[in-house]
């Protein structure tokens, strides 16, 4: 019996060492990044496009609504006129938040300067999550709890399954089928 079990270990050890030495150096990063852009590139995407103005020019201003979903507070104190919310801080936290919301989930995805553009994600999504807590107000059944039974709240449960993904690249960098990868074998 002792050496069917020794067997068995070291039958699983071998087979799955194995499997982690050939996909350490590209499969976990590739899948991360396979993952997020499948889940949310898109959502990213579509949410920062409400934030510019339409049209291809229309990429290069800040629409009114961008102040409502980030800096609502601030158009609330300004009488609701945009335009008289100061540009520092507000304005800038904003356009800075709009232009991060198309640039860091595109880097991510192509794997360029990506641990530092999963990190940027993960303050990203932390500040998207204090913001509709507090300042859009999330009721509790949405903010959910961590350690519950309930795997579906928008909040606790899908924003920590949005950071796994980013803390893998954080990790394990973007793997070899990326740009950083490219321009690594390029200065070698």
């Amino acid at each position: 019996m002792r050496a069917a079990i020794n067997f068995l270990t070291d039958l699983h050890r071998r087979v799955f060492g194995f499997l982690e030495r050939q996909g350490d150096a590209w499969l976990l990063g590739l899948i991360a990044r396979f993952a997020f852009a499948a889940v949310l590139w898109f959502y990213f995407l579509n949410s920062a496009r409400t934030k510019v103005g339409d049209g291809l020019l229309g990429f290069f201003s800040i629409s009114p609504g961008a102040y409502y979903q980030i800096a609502l507070p601030a158009v609330e104190a300004a009488g609701g006129d945009v335009d008289a919310v100061a540009f520092f801080p507000w304005g800038l936290i904003v356009t800075m938040g709009t232009y991060a919301e198309f640039i860091l989930p595109l880097l991510v995805v192509i794997g360029l300067f990506s641990r530092l553009a999963a990190l940027g994600m993960i303050g990203f999504i932390a500040v998207q999550t204090f913001v509709d807590i507090t300042v859009h107000q999330i009721g509790a059944e949405s903010i959910g709890a961590l350690f519950d039974r309930l795997p579906d709240s928008v909040i606790a449960d899908q924003r920590l399954l949005w950071i796994v993904p980013l803390a893998v690249i954080i990790l394990k960098g973007p793997g070899l089928l990326s740009v950083d990868a490219l321009l690594t074998k390029s200065r070698t």
